[in-house]
């Protein structure tokens, strides 16, 4: 529900309709179309831009003759229901202000909507939403969405000029999807809320953005530069990157490990939250809350611990080194990866923590693992979203290429000695005879 200071009026900045009080006199009119009882009334309408206008209408009531006639007194009770019907417009709105003030809801100004969503759902700790997400939120907001349509009303948006706005203002096809997906998703809010009625058409429905395309290369370390940058690092951070590409865990799952989600006799890690710049919660979504196997990293891990003097269930595997009490922050581990990589000379554009996610995903798969095995592993929601991580790279190409020649070659040769033994047989039987 609305409070008292997100009414309606208040979406549309105060400004409401002023009823008319109006009791116009029935007339009888006689021509071409017949004896006929009308009236005429003033409408007032709010603009898309929240201009008032006052139209003068005529309205037909009914014949004043011949079959289905009316009194005039019949006539003017249908005025009046009439009136009664056109006054009672509806609003969210309370009596005493919806008797002076019916609402137009394309007049709602989208920074006052936009505001609540963000009171109500971005910035309501009830609302169970990842901080990144949060403030991912609060900054397409601050930056992008709400300088160019804060003042914007509802019935003024249009798509062209929406994808045209998205096209100039975006540097890359996922943040066109992003902003376009956080405004669908106030309109859809507010239409739960209802504050908008159900048929509301939501106008980012209709932005089509097109094929999607990318800014940088898809690209992951080979094996070999793997090895190069590895050999550079020293743990925390080595054993926090090898546990990112050998598992596919995400940086934030990574530092989020307490001694109570190991289980080095089995060799396993669960996975059950994340931290992410000092926020400690629940892994990004309900797929992300999974089961994995580390392999020869159960060894790495017994060292580390031995190492560290970790003893407790609720003990950090990767602490702050000046307080064990607080998990590290990711920031340190991107550093020391970036000034690996350049030093190794692997270093690309893109390049960090999340392209070992990706590695580890398009490798699993090139050593036989399923698309379903590499995406219920990875934590994704669907098949589909792990195929967007999955890099088919040249030298996989190439083998595969030349797997499938190998396989055509051996069917030749086969072919070719079939072919051969016939006309052996064929010139013996013939040297026979």
């Amino acid at each position: 529900m609305l409070s008292n200071d997100a009414s309606l009026l208040s979406l549309i900045g105060g400004v409401g309709v002023n009823r008319r009080v109006q009791h116009p006199k029935v007339h009888e009119r006689k021509d071409r179309k017949g004896s006929y009882w009308f009236f005429r009334y003033w409408l007032d309408e709010m603009l898309p831009d929240g201009r008032m206008k006052a139209s003068r209408k005529f309205h037909t009531i009914g014949p004043s003759k011949g079959d289905g006639a009316l009194t005039k007194r019949g006539a003017e009770t249908k005025r009046d229901d009439f009136l009664a019907e056109l006054n009672a417009a509806p609003t969210r709105c309370d009596a005493a202000t919806q008797a002076q003030h019916p609402v137009d809801i394309r007049a709602i100004i989208f920074g006052k909507l936009a505001a609540l969503w963000r009171k109500d759902y971005v910035d309501n700790l009830k609302v169970k939403l990842a901080t990144p997400t949060r403030e991912k939120y609060r900054s397409r907001l601050d930056n992008h969405i709400l300088p160019r349509w804060k003042d914007t009303r509802l019935g003024e948006f249009r798509s062209k000029e929406i994808l045209d706005w998205l096209q100039h203002e975006c540097t890359s096809w996922h943040m066109m999807v992003d902003l376009r997906n956080i405004m669908s998703g106030i309109f859809a809010r507010a239409q739960e809320w209802e504050i908008l009625d159900e048929t509301f058409a939501n106008p980012m429905t209709r932005v089509k953005l097109g094929r999607k395309w990318s800014v940088r290369p898809d690209r992951i370390l080979t094996h070999e530069e793997t090895a190069e940058v590895f050999a550079r690092l020293v743990d925390p951070q080595l054993l926090i990157c090898e546990t990112c590409i050998s598992t596919g865990t995400r940086i934030s799952e990574a530092v989020g490990l307490q001694l109570k989600h190991l289980d080095l006799n089995v060799g396993t890690i669960k996975i059950q939250q994340r931290h992410c710049r000092g926020d400690v919660d629940e892994p990004k979504t309900k797929n992300s809350k999974r089961l994995l196997a580390l392999g020869t990293l159960a060894d790495r891990y017994r060292a580390w611990i031995a190492k560290k003097g970790i003893t407790q269930p609720n003990d950090w595997i990767f602490a702050q080194e000046d307080d064990r009490s607080k998990p590290m922050w990711d920031s340190g581990v991107r550093k020391a990866l970036k000034i690996a990589a350049v030093d190794a000379g692997c270093d690309f554009e893109g390049f960090g923590l999340h392209s070992f996610r990706r590695a580890n995903i398009t490798w699993r798969q090139e050593v036989g693992g399923s698309a379903i095995e590499a995406s219920k592993i990875a934590g994704h929601a669907t098949v589909s979203m792990t195929g967007d991580y999955t890099i088919v790279q040249l030298q996989r190409q190439e083998d595969l290429t030349r797997a499938i020649q190998d396989r055509v070659a051996t069917a030749r040769e086969k072919q070719q000695a079939k072919g051969a033994k016939e006309q052996a047989q064929e010139a013996a039987e013939k040297d026979a005879a």
